[in-house]
This record gives structure tokens, C-alpha cells and sequence, in this order.
């Protein structure tokens, strides 16, 4: 290799990369730490950058549904902020009717539970005067049993004395998280406003950074990446929504032939929850069970034989094709995304290892396709 200045430069670029690699692998606790102080520090634009993706998808559906063919100056110069506004409360009213809907549920049942539980006692105590009268060997393993009050009383109370700085401490933690969480929720929404109202300049902005910095193909590369991932993610969010409402709908429809209680509560609950992909439904199958157990323990049991029999269909038929459509992933690989995701980052992963995916699948198919032709290899020879 001529040793040039170009050629140079690129080795002393990959002997820094490999020193900074080494540094960082022998010190990986502390690199970690100031990773974590890092994405600390940058939550509440993280946190904006989330909200200002979900609202973008409901606003930018209004906007060109309301204002496509508008030719008024005034009413396009508002366009943007009424959109907004009308996407905003859209999805706090639909936030709100489902809390509403849900919550006083699980009161009045929890209040059920309540009020059953000394009648519950009763029939306790009663089984098991009834247990002793038939088998006194019994009376004798329960009269045999002793205990240390004494000892216990005094653990118990030096347990109560030691826990009390902790549970101050910890009462203060609390209070200090509430407190940091709402402070980084008010300025993560404001920055996500900011960012829906600025979206063309922000990334009129981002262009012309990448394009001042980066060669041309390399910003080219990485503008067309970033489109990409927004409209993965986009059709992603927007499929996740369609699948909610059918899996919703479908158990409402069950429900009301097989008279099951509360048939629009769980069917909202089960759809709400089933925004996170394919296991999300089970919380809502759970609170759905709970809240059937009260009126019927015989028809929570036929509840949970009926979702799982609505869930194998929705996991392997319908979620597969509807989402994987959405963003252009075949089914399988919806599941290896969902599988892989939870394994590594839980719920969040479920969330976004499905649209990473796509993105990913897309590039190297391309990739793929490219190489196929520069082979003069027909892509379709093996079908």
C-alpha cells in the first residue's frame, strides 16, 4: 500500500478506533457509566423524540386529510398547529375513555373482593373445624406446634425499628422520582411540540449537516436510512393500531355471542394492551379473568380457553400478515423479531426490534439485490 497522505490518514483513524476499543473494553464499567449518565442526561429529548414520532402519525394523517386541497394563505399558515391540537386531544380523549372505562371496573371489584372476604373467613374457619372434627391426629400436629412468642415479638419489632430509616429514605427516593419523571415528561412534550411544529426546518437542518460533514454518497445513504426508518416505523405504529382494534373487536364479538361479562370493557382492555406486540394481550386477558372471577369463577375459566383459542389466531395469522405487511416484513422473521427483542430488552424491545428489523431486512435485500446484478444473476432464478 503507498504510504500517501490519504492512505495515512485512514491508518491513523483505525489505530485510534482500535487504541479507543481496547480502552474502552478494559474499562467497561466506567464507559457504561457514562453511558447511562449520557442517555440520563438526553431521557427528556429522548422522551420528546418518542411522543413527537407517535403524534406525527395521527397529525400528519389530519393534515392532508383537512387541509390537502386548502388554498387559503391564513388557514395553511394554521394548519400545522390545529392538526396538532386535534391530534393531541384525539389521543388524550382516547387515553381518557379507556381509563374511564377500566379503572372504576377494578375498583368495584376490588370492593366486591372486600367485602366477600369475611364471609371467605368464615367458610375457612368452618372447613377447617370441620377438618379437625374428622381427623383429630390433627389437633395433635397443631397443639404440638410451638412458637417463640417472645423471640418472634422481639424480631419482629427490631425488624419494624431498623426498617424505618429505610422506608423514610426510600419514601424520599420515591418522592424525588415522581418529581424528576413529571419534570422530564413536561420537557420532553415541550421539546416534542417544538419538534412537530419545526419538522420541515429541523430537517432542512439535518440535510445540510450531513451533506456539509459527510461525503455526498455517505449523506445521500444516510438521508435515504433515515426516511426509512420513518416510514418503517410509521407503518409499524399504524399497523400496531389496526391489529389492536381487530384483536379487540374480535374478542368483543366472542364475548357477546358467548354472553360473557363485560364484553366491551375486556375487548377494549385486551386491545389496548395489545399494543405490545403478540404478549401484551395477556395483561389484559389477566384483569379481563379478575374481573369475570367475581361474577362467574365457571366462566373465567371458559374466558381464558377462549382467549387463548383468540390469541393463537391473532399471533399466527392475523399479527403476522397485518404488521408484517405494514412494514414489509415477512411473518417469520415478525416473530424471530418479537422473540429477540423480548429476550433483550423486554417490552421496549418487542416494541422496536419489529420495525429495526425491517429496516435491516430492507437494507440487506437491497444489498443483496445489487450484488445479484453487478453477477448478472437474476434475483428470481430460484423461485
Amino acid at each position: 500500500m503507498e504510504l500517501n497522505r490519504s492512505n495515512i490518514k485512514k491508518l491513523l483513524l483505525l489505530i485510534t478506533f482500535a487504541i479507543a476499543v481496547y480502552l474502552g473494553l478494559n474499562n467497561i464499567v466506567s464507559v457504561k457509566g457514562y453511558i447511562m449518565k449520557g442517555l440520563w442526561l438526553l431521557f427528556p429529548f429522548i422522551l420528546g423524540g418518542c411522543m413527537a414520532f407517535i403524534v406525527n402519525v395521527p397529525m400528519r394523517a389530519i393534515e392532508n386529510f383537512l387541509f390537502a386541497s386548502s388554498t387559503n394563505v391564513v388557514l395553511n399558515r394554521l394548519k400545522r398547529p390545529i392538526s396538532l391540537l386535534i391530534a393531541i386531544v384525539l389521543i388524550g380523549f382516547i387515553l381518557f375513555g379507556i381509563t374511564f372505562l377500566i379503572v372504576p371496573e377494578i375498583v368495584r371489584t376490588i370492593d366486591i373482593i372486600s367485602a366477600s372476604l369475611p364471609t371467605f373467613a368464615r367458610e375457612v374457619q368452618l372447613l377447617a373445624s370441620t377438618l379437625l372434627a374428622q381427623y383429630p391426629e390433627m389437633v395433635e400436629v397443631v397443639m404440638n406446634f410451638a412458637a417463640d412468642w417472645s423471640d418472634l415479638t422481639k424480631k419482629v419489632f427490631d425488624f419494624i425499628q431498623n426498617s424505618a430509616g429505610n422506608f423514610l429514605s426510600s419514601t424520599v427516593g420515591v418522592a424525588t422520582s415522581i418529581v424528576g419523571a413529571v419534570i422530564n415528561s413536561f420537557l420532553g412534550l415541550i421539546f416534542a411540540l417544538y419538534v412537530l411544529l419545526q419538522k420541515e426546518k429541523l430537517s432542512r437542518q439535518s440535510k445540510q449537516l450531513m451533506y456539509a460533514f459527510f461525503p455526498e454518497k455517505v449523506g445521500e445513504k444516510m438521508i435515504y436510512i433515515g426516511r426509512l426508518v420513518n416510514q418503517t416505523f410509521s407503518k409499524f405504529l399504524s399497523g400496531q393500531c389496526l391489529e389492536a382494534c381487530i384483536l379487540g373487536a374480535m374478542f368483543f364479538v366472542a364475548m357477546t355471542l358467548f354472553k360473557f361479562p363485560y364484553p366491551l370493557l375486556i375487548g377494549v382492555l385486551i386491545g389496548f394492551t395489545s399494543l405490545v406486540p403478540v404478549f401484551g394481550a395477556f395483561i389484559g386477558c389477566f384483569v379481563g379473568a379478575f374481573l369475570i372471577l367475581i361474577s362467574s369463577p365457571i366462566k373465567a375459566l371458559w374466558f381464558i380457553l377462549l382467549f387463548l383459542i383468540l390469541q393463537q389466531i391473532e399471533g399466527n395469522l392475523i399479527y403476522p400478515h397485518v404488521v408484517g405487511g405494514s412494514v414489509g416484513l415477512p411473518s417469520i422473521w415478525v416473530l424471530v423479531a418479537v422473540t429477540l427483542g423480548g429476550s433483550l430488552m423486554g417490552i421496549v424491545g418487542m416494541i422496536i426490534f419489529i420495525p429495526l428489523c425491517s429496516v435491516i431486512y430492507t437494507l440487506l435485500r437491497e444489498n443483496v439485490y445489487y450484488r445479484l446484478e453487478e453477477r448478472q444473476i437474476s434475483p428470481n432464478k430460484w423461485r
